[in-house]
């Protein structure tokens, strides 16, 4: 009876690190990663040395020194005897709030341009196709100059408001007036705009170096428990409908639980607005919004609303035709099937791109300094860099931080992306 014979196993040697495909691409992940680590140790070793050589160190200590500067739009409690730390805090504040709003105006306004390039109405197309290609063609940092220059020298001077008892007995209006129900007034040195303010509130309490309103923090909670009800209605109501073929009538409902616990909080707290009025040479009360943080915000959104009308307008286009059809054969009007039927399923193609738009609002942000607006830039990166001349230090932070700022916006998004994407069976 013949017998095969087994093949002999031979040992590992060397040369399987190369020539062997098990083992030829963990060697080259290896040999990555140590040529990585050696280049990194290069580079500190070269870093420290070179400090060495200037008499510096890497230190952080001068972040508890005193800022000794003013910051002149703060949204926490800031004056020059605080530390560079707090004018760091200060100045992250003031990009996020930026940033934060930008997005937001820049989405609402993109969505419209976007749906409206594609509208039947030559005219109307055709105009949003204007508003895109100069938008989008001209440098941010110079619709951000040309909006400071607008709001600083074609608006009215704080007198041009006044109402004198000439004008009174000629029974002629002052060069400018307040707009909306005259409790806001735009001006060159800014735009004043209400204060809320409460006769009984609930206090405030400090979380580290910032200080937390309980009356914002209430606020926030009760319209939080309201969107929540608001959506369970909405949620019962199709249940109701999948069961029965029959929705019930519930609008009165989500109308009170949007409006009346807020409402309700709000008389509670005695709340009411202060509205600001002139005195003098210049409006007192209110808030005073600076130019350069209109200007910067005006300039941020409006660039980048023009990038993310054509993101929509794309993600509409890449939708079949066929769900139009169909949806106007179940009797659909056109808003509502770009509402219920088209924008929805867009969502899948238009999310990727946007969150590299928000991204580069959020870093385009920056520009500030080219109005003088105090944000992250202008203040860590900025005066605080020229007083200290730790310029390594100032630029590590600044790096670091708006690392973290963009990975979470691009986390959030990413979690937003994965609950519309299509989900498969």
């Amino acid at each position: 009876m013949a017998t095969t014979a087994e093949t002999p196993q031979s040992g590992f040697r060397l040369g399987m690190l190369i020539y062997d495909t098990r083992y030829r691409s963990i060697t080259i992940q290896i040999v990555v990663v140590l040529l990585c680590m050696a280049a990194a140790a290069w580079l500190i070793d070269n870093l420290f040395s070179n400090l060495a050589d200037r008499g510096k160190d890497l230190s952080f200590s001068f972040l508890w020194n005193r800022a000794g500067y003013d910051i002149n739009q703060t949204l926490i409690p800031y004056s020059n005897d605080d530390t560079h730390f707090r004018a760091l805090l200060v100045g992250l504040v003031n990009t996020i709030l930026v940033s934060v709003l930008g997005c937001i105006a820049a989405t609402i306004i993109g969505v419209f341009v976007g749906v409206l390039r594609l509208s039947s109405n030559w005219l109307v197309a055709r105009l949003m196709t204007v508003y895109v290609e100069i938008f989008r063609n001209v440098p941010v940092l110079l619709w951000i100059l040309v909006a400071f220059a607008v709001f600083t020298e074609v608006t009215p001077q704080p007198r041009d408001f006044k109402v004198t008892d000439q004008m009174v007995a000629e029974g002629t209006e002052p060069a400018a007036s307040m707009i909306l129900f005259d409790s806001v007034a735009v001006t060159n040195r800014g735009t004043f705009i209400p204060k809320a303010l409460y006769e009984r509130s609930l206090g405030e309490i400090k979380i580290g170096f910032l200080p937390i309103s309980l009356n914002t923090v209430a606020i926030l909670a009760v319209i939080a428990a309201s969107i929540f009800a608001f959506r369970r209605i909405r949620k019962n109501a199709s249940d109701v409908q999948d069961r029965t073929g029959l929705r019930p009538s519930t609008w009165w409902m989500e109308l009170l639980v949007l409006f009346v616990p807020l409402l309700a909080l709000l008389i509670a707290l005695g709340f009411h607005l202060e509205r600001p009025t002139l005195g003098g040479f210049n409006f007192t009360g209110g808030i005073l919004v600076l130019n350069s943080f209109m200007a910067l915000w005006l300039g941020l959104t409006l660039y980048t609303a023009a990038f993310i009308g054509e993101i929509v307008r794309a993600g509409i286009a890449a939708i079949s035709k066929g769900q139009s059809e169909a949806a106007a054969a179940l009797g659909l009007r056109p808003r509502r099937t770009m509402s219920l039927v088209i924008l929805p399923q867009a969502l899948r193609v238009i999310i990727p791109p946007l969150i590299s738009q928000y991204l580069n609002l959020t870093k385009n942000s920056s520009l500030a300094i080219a109005v003088s607006y105090m944000d992250l830039r202008g203040t860590l990166g900025g005066i605080t860099l020229n007083q200290t001349g730790r310029e390594l230090e100032c630029m590590l932070l600044l790096m670091l931080i708006y690392l973290v700022i963009s990975l979470m916006i691009s986390g959030g998004m990413n979690v937003y992306n994965n609950s519309v994407k299509l989900k498969e069976r």
